[in-house]
């Protein structure tokens, strides 16, 4: 198992990285070694697509060969053509230029697609690991719990033998210890799930992979260096060119063509006349103009428009929708600053308490079992205060998995 240790400005540093095409080691290292694979031949595949689309307007040589031996009557026919045939645009009322960039358009919305996933991928391992580390926070505290109700069990019991309560409450006391237990076993039945799923996107050793502490970053910046933005600002301009691209298929287009043929023919004779022999070669070229009128063209030109115009509307939706999704962490974000201000004010309470008691009990006024109640009661609170800062880290990890900065 791999053990990956990032410290804080070294994850930021690589957060800020990532391009498209262009993917953080740092992050990758989160993800399996087959998982990365994966990817880079998806990277691969898009390379190799976008080299095929960007010279498809060269038009291939077509080369032909046939062989043919016949016998229709007495005698025996043989017939050989071969030719070698090019018909090559060389101008398209600006479709090459535009097939060319729309090419280049292409890759570039199908590198950021793949980086979406990619991101997407590194942002699940990632946060099943905040949460690994937090439920071993929350598991702490569950022992704790248990503690108490043993403490509280052991107090019921003593004052129930010495008659000062009766059984009712030993009852509840019981009861109360079973139900922490119970919660202890759905905790560590959580955790080995959340175990088994990093198991599946990561390499890495859960116990000693570190969680990154991600900084708060502003809406403008948010906004700026977001990868879904950017993948559909790529597929507008690739919807762009191929408007153009379609336009140009029903303009005026000039090509080269050119060509070599060759026959060959022979007549075997069964008499004793001389073969008959025939060879035959020649070459051709020329300029050849054309112009498709073509019934369905203005339909086809309008529903490339509408993909495009629709592209934009779906790029300004999709950033009110970022916008939303902003405002809803900061709400989540301040909501758990309340709870950890609430977490720390009731450790200040419990260690005055904890403070008092333990003079209480040196004076005889006051139990162990008082104490150590107290004292873990503290523990609990100490630990539920970085329950909450992790949530807070879950909330910027979702911003965190769109914002890319490519150093522009």
């Amino acid at each position: 198992m791999k053990v990956l240790k990032l410290s804080l400005p070294l994850f930021l540093a690589y957060s800020f990285s990532l391009s498209a095409n262009e993917n953080s080691r740092g992050l990758d290292a989160y993800i399996s070694d087959l998982k990365q694979e994966q990817f880079k031949y998806d990277y691969q595949k898009n390379e190799a697509d976008s080299s095929i689309l960007r010279d498809s307007w060269i038009a291939p040589l077509k080369l032909n060969y046939s062989y043919v031996k016949s016998k229709p009557y007495v005698d025996e026919l043989i017939n050989q053509n071969a030719a070698i045939r090019m018909d090559q645009a060389i101008f398209q009322s600006g479709g090459i230029l535009y097939g060319i960039k729309f090419a280049s358009a292409s890759k570039l919305y199908s590198d950021y697609t793949v980086d979406v996933a990619k991101r997407k991928m590194i942002k699940d391992a990632v946060s099943i690991l905040m949460q690994i580390k937090q439920t071993d926070l929350k598991e702490k505290a569950q022992k704790l719990q248990i503690i108490n109700s043993e403490i509280n069990l052991e107090q019921k019991t003593e004052q129930y033998l010495s008659g000062q309560l009766d059984s009712g409450f030993l009852d509840d006391a019981v009861i109360q210890m079973n139900l922490v237990i119970q919660v202890l076993f759905d905790i560590q039945t959580a955790k080995e799930k959340l175990i088994n799923k990093f198991s599946t996107l990561s390499d890495l050793s859960y116990e000693n992979a570190n969680i990154p502490n991600l900084a708060l970053i502003s809406i403008d910046e948010f906004l700026e260096h977001n990868i879904v933005l950017k993948q559909n600002a790529a597929e507008i301009e690739k919807n762009e060119y191929y408007k153009n691209v379609t336009i140009a298929k029903y303009l005026p287009k000039v090509s080269i063509i050119a060509g070599y043929n060759w026959s060959n023919s022979e007549q075997q004779f069964d008499s004793n006349l001389v073969p008959f022999k025939n060879n035959l070669s020649y070459y051709d070229y020329g300029v050849k103009a054309s112009i498709p009128l073509d019934i369905n063209s203005f339909r086809d030109i309008e529903s490339i428009k509408i993909d495009y115009l629709k592209a934009q509307v779906v790029q300004k939706d999709k950033e009110r929708e970022l916008k939303a999704l902003f405002s809803q962490v900061l709400h989540n974000i301040d909501n758990f600053d309340n709870k950890i201000k609430l977490s720390n004010e009731s450790m200040g309470i419990y260690k005055k308490l904890l403070d008092d008691t333990k003079e209480l009990f040196l004076a005889g006024y006051k139990t162990q079992y008082d104490v150590d109640t107290l004292n873990n009661s503290l523990k609990i609170q100490k630990i539920d205060s970085r329950v909450f800062e992790i949530d807070k880290q879950l909330e910027l990890l979702t911003l965190y998995e769109m914002y890319v900065n490519n150093g522009e």
